[in-house]
């Protein structure tokens, strides 16, 4: 980029100083994960940060502020993901500029500096801008902004044909249907060559558009849709920064008639940084056919789409899984998992990407953001390895998806006028994790649409099972295949306690049918290789899920023939093995082998370890303790249980202890039947509260046998044992679990708690995971170096934040990191004050040895390498110090591990020299070519970087010579 153009880097950093200057506290950027509120899916403008200013619920230290905010847009009403990638200007991710005040200045001063900062610092053409005004609604009761009017015929010298009046959907804003409210003033500018298209304003047309919003909160809109004078009157502004960037980008290459955020520096490393990984043709800025989703358009068209779609989301992505959030199945999650597959196939499409490559973006992201937003540099690796496996998890079906979505768009073009099938669109969706509206922009690409009705029925119906069947893995089986099935007969399970391996025989077979299950019968009653579906077995040893135990997977085998099962689900007293077959042919009649996958040993083991926990709860908290749900799987063991507020750390503990020293004992599991009316008399017996019990039951007792139980049931030490009804698999003794330790704990609804508990080599890793990180941070106590330390403790603090260890030992860890951060903290302010003493050292001698021109001071000389603040301070030093005085400092950055060696040089003047015209945003243009750099700012301080620091020498004495002249005229 010439010189004489702005970098992206230099817009925001103008930006925030031009507000710093002028009172207003730069306040760091909010994570675009609004983890404390709960209406937002994303932080969608700057302003979220200061909701509860605006609502009267929160306060401030400081009454106007200002900063950059990311944002994403990609979900509920605001939602701009489908147009991405097709035009110049939409995004899903994207910086909002905005300043604010509480209570403080109002209309004048933010028209003022908005129009000061537009025309003056970045040089646009003021004939070239238009403003808005709210023109007034009667009908709501709603005056007409005329005071924003007149301020900018006053301040701006606007003409009443570059002021237009807007409505109440264009200008005037609204928190909700009550609260602040008030009418908004747009900044428009006129990109045509002639400027002369003012009647576009508003109208929809990219050559005339909004680059700033000035909304004045004036108002506070009540239940009867009154409207009443706030009594302090607040100001809140926003301006895109892509869009302001490709503006004063624009303007400076002389470009007019087309703009585009991506033709900028905020866009351009990213696109570099695309094609080495993909080695398609560069990227050439073209747009589709206007209306056009590609169908007609030519290859580097969508090559280009392509570019634009992967930068952008990319950045989205970036900025999320840096903030908290992963791509999931729901809520925020699955949003993030449609960016990341609308990605993923444009890359495998058109630019030929078939294995991951979106983790490979991410560091760049990090390179060109992290000097503003310093998170996304905090734990890369983990952002990096969270795209990876996301990616690398669409990308095992990506192919099969796209060769279905070719049948089916072959069937729309041949036997449905050009419509995609709903059915096809959910099973793309179902079967192969293609959302919706990726479905249809492959659709819009091939001159096709998506029978979007029948695929919202089949959805619905798909919502319906699962509700209807709640926890079961049932929920793919209708109504009229449960009966067939049940009709069937009833399948002996009873083996599944103590077998992993069985004969049985086949007496019925489903077949997969897009997302649901359909009985064969007669001849037909048989699966083929590659065909998913259902086994039916008139016996079984696989546990079919119930009581929160997963259900079973495993192998059932018929000579060659080799059916997966990868879940097991009980209907009614019907066992249903769901898989599919992988060789041979299996059909009703058939004898088989069964064989239960090894995991079930973990099962049992979390499952047993679930009944010491559940016990372990009632001794420590009360006998109010009620079990409210739980989930066994080979992994871990979550458990939600009654309890009105959080367990205090040292009850967490007592409950792990207890419960981890009873599988420590050594005790023999038992389990029995018994009739329910006996059984429920046994002392300290633990039963599901609302659950109904069948006449009998069956008892699993850890420790006392039950034929004890049931002889003496009032025995008061009973209750130190645990007691449960049960259906599932258990092990027989306790010390088969292993270590127990709780990682979890956490509020699911009112009054109900969650904990996560992990046995035997899980807890181990979790044990030896909290002794490295420990052991981490006792090294890093003893690091010296302020950098390592600095470093060391981020990528810790990262590592701690996410990791699965025991909640026993993240007190300590807790503790550690808050010592480092304290230590952390000292060496700061220490090497803030060291770098002050060495400015202020500096600064003497620099003003001992000043040339004087009357009673004016010419300061010029090298600085050490100091932090941007401490050379700041200098200058305002030198100035109080001096009086009349002009500034100029040049330093010498070092190389870095990553980065070039750079000379940075920084101009101050004084108010009088000011006025004489002599400017320091003038002096840094004048000196900044001369170190192979640019640079700028307000008349009082500026500043420039160059890429040749051994320039400087010469560069500072002609920026001595240009002071001198322009003092002496």
């Amino acid at each position: 980029m010439p010189p004489t153009v702005r970098t992206a880097a230099q817009i925001r950093r103008e930006f925030l100083d031009f507000f710093r200057e002028r009172g207003h506290a730069i306040v760091p950027a909010s994570p675009v994960i609004p983890h404390d509120d709960p209406t937002l899916l994303f932080t969608n403008a700057g302003m979220n940060q200061f909701k509860d200013v605006f609502l009267g619920s929160g306060s401030r230290s400081y009454q106007r502020a200002a900063d950059s905010q990311p944002c994403i847009r990609a979900g509920g009403k605001h939602n701009d993901l489908d147009d991405v990638g097709m035009d110049t200007y939409h995004h899903t991710c994207f910086e909002m500029l905005g300043n604010w005040s509480f209570g403080d200045y109002f209309k004048a001063e933010a028209i003022g500096w908005a129009w000061e900062l537009l025309t003056r610092v970045w040089g646009l053409e003021p004939q070239r801008l238009h403003a808005t005004y709210f023109e007034g609604d009667p009908a709501q009761g709603v005056p007409a902004d005329t005071e924003a009017r007149d301020l900018w015929k006053k301040i701006a010298g606007l003409p009443d044909a570059r002021i237009h009046p807007g409505n109440r959907k264009d200008n005037f804003w609204e928190m909700g249907d009550t609260g602040p409210c008030g009418p908004c003033s747009e900044i428009h500018i006129d990109l045509t060559p002639d400027a002369s298209c003012g009647k576009l304003v508003n109208a929809g047309d990219a050559r005339v558009m909004e680059i700033w919003n000035l909304v004045f909160i004036q108002f506070n809109r009540n239940a009867d849709q009154s409207l009443t004078p706030l009594p302090a009157r607040h100001v809140d502004t926003g301006m895109g920064f892509e869009r302001i960037c490709s503006v004063v980008q624009g303007m400076g290459h002389g470009r007019l008639g087309r703009f585009s955020n991506y033709d900028t520096d905020v866009f351009s490393p990213l696109f570099d940084a695309i094609h080495d990984i993909s080695k398609a043709p560069a990227y050439a800025g073209t747009l589709p056919e206007a209306g056009g989703r590609g169908a007609k358009d030519a290859p580097q068209v969508m090559i280009d789409v392509a570019y634009r779609v992967i930068a952008d989301h990319i950045r989205t992505l970036t900025f999320a899984i840096a903030d908290g959030c992963l791509p999931d199945k729901e809520g925020r999650g699955y949003v993030l998992r449609r960016i990341l597959r609308r990605a993923v196939r444009y890359g495998y499409q058109y630019l030929g990407l078939k294995e991951p490559f979106l983790h490979r973006l991410a560091p760049t992201v990090g390179e060109l953001l992290g000097d503003s937003f310093p998170r996304l540099r905090e734990n890369p690796g983990r952002v990096a390895e969270a795209l990876r496996e996301e990616e690398a998890s669409f990308g095992r079906t990506l192919e099969r998806g796209l060769a279905l979505f070719d049948e089916a768009a072959d069937t729309a073009r041949r036997d449905h006028h050009g419509e995609v099938r709903g059915a096809d669109a959910f099973r793309l969706h179902d079967t192969f994790g293609f959302p919706i509206d990726l479905t249809q922009i492959m659709a819009a690409e091939s001159g096709l649409r998506v029978d979007i009705g029948e695929y919202e029925r089949l959805m619905e119906a798909a919502r319906e099972r699962a509700r209807g069947t709640g926890r079961s893995a049932a929920a793919a089986i209708d109504p009229s295949t449960a009966a067939i099935i049940t009709g069937w007969g009833a399948t002996d399970d009873h083996w599944k306690h103590e077998h992993e391996s069985l004969t049985a025989r086949i007496v019925g077979v489903l077949r997969s049918d897009g997302d649901a299950l359909r009985a064969m019968e007669g001849a037909n009653a048989k699966l083929r290789s590659g065909e998913g579906g259902a086994l039916i077995l008139d016996r079984t040893c696989f546990y079919g899920e119930q009581g929160g135990q997963v259900g079973d997977a495993g192998v059932i085998r018929a000579g060659a023939a080799e059916f997966r099962v990868d879940r097991t689900v009980r209907l009614s007293d019907t066992i249903v093995h769901v898989g599919g077959l992988v060789s041979g042919e299996l059909g009703a009649g058939d004898a088989v082998e069964l064989s239960v996958s090894p995991d079930r040993a973990r099962t049992r083991a979390n499952h047993t370890a679930t009944h010491l926990l559940n016990w372990a709860l009632r001794e420590v908290l009360g006998e109010h303790v009620q079990q409210k749900g739980s989930l066994v799987d080979a992994d871990r063991t979550r458990f939600d249980f009654s309890h009105p507020r959080a367990p205090e750390p040292g009850e967490l503990e007592r409950i792990e202890r207890l419960a981890g020293e009873q599988a420590a004992r050594g005790l023999v599991v038992h389990a029995a039947e018994a009739a329910q009316g006996d059984a429920m008399k046994i002392s300290g017996l633990r039963a599901v509260f609302g659950e109904k019990y069948p006449e009998r039951v069956r008892v699993v007792s850890i420790g006392p046998a039950v034929a004890d139980l049931l002889a003496d049931p009032a025995r008061a030490d009973w209750r130190g044992y645990s007691i449960e009804f049960c259906g599932g698999t258990h092990v027989r003794n306790t010390r088969e679990i292993g270590r127990f330790v709780l990682v979890a704990e956490e509020a699911v609804a009112k009054g109900v708690r969650r904990v996560v508990g992990l046995t035997g080599p899980d807890a181990a890793r979790a044990d030896a995971l909290a002794e490295s990180l420990l052991a981490r941070a006792a090294a890093l106590s003893q690091e010296a170096a302020p950098e390592a330390l600095s470093a060391g403790l981020a990528a810790l603090a990262a590592e701690a934040a996410g990791a699965v260890i025991p909640l026993s030992r993240r007190a300590a860890l807790r503790s550690a990191l808050e010592s480092l951060q304290a230590r952390q903290k000292e060496q700061s302010r220490a090497s803030a004050a060291d770098s002050l003493a060495v400015a202020i050292g500096h600064v003497d001698a620099l003003i001992a040895a000043a040339e004087r021109i009357g009673d004016t001071a010419i300061v010029v000389g090298a600085m050490p390498d100091l932090p941007a603040e401490q050379l700041k301070h200098a200058a305002d030093i030198v100035r109080s110090r001096c009086g009349s005085c002009a500034v100029l400092f040049g330093v010498h950055v070092a190389a870095g591990e990553k980065s070039p060696a750079k000379a940075v040089v920084l101009a101050a003047v004084s108010e009088d020299l000011i006025r004489r015209g002599v400017k320091a945003g003038d002096l840094v243009k004048a000196v900044a070519p001369l170190v192979d750099g640019g640079g700028g700012g307000p008349p009082t301080l500026a500043q420039a970087g160059g890429k040749s620091p051994e320039k400087l020498p010469a560069a500072l004495e002609a920026g001595r010579a240009w002071i001198r002249e322009r003092i002496m005229k």
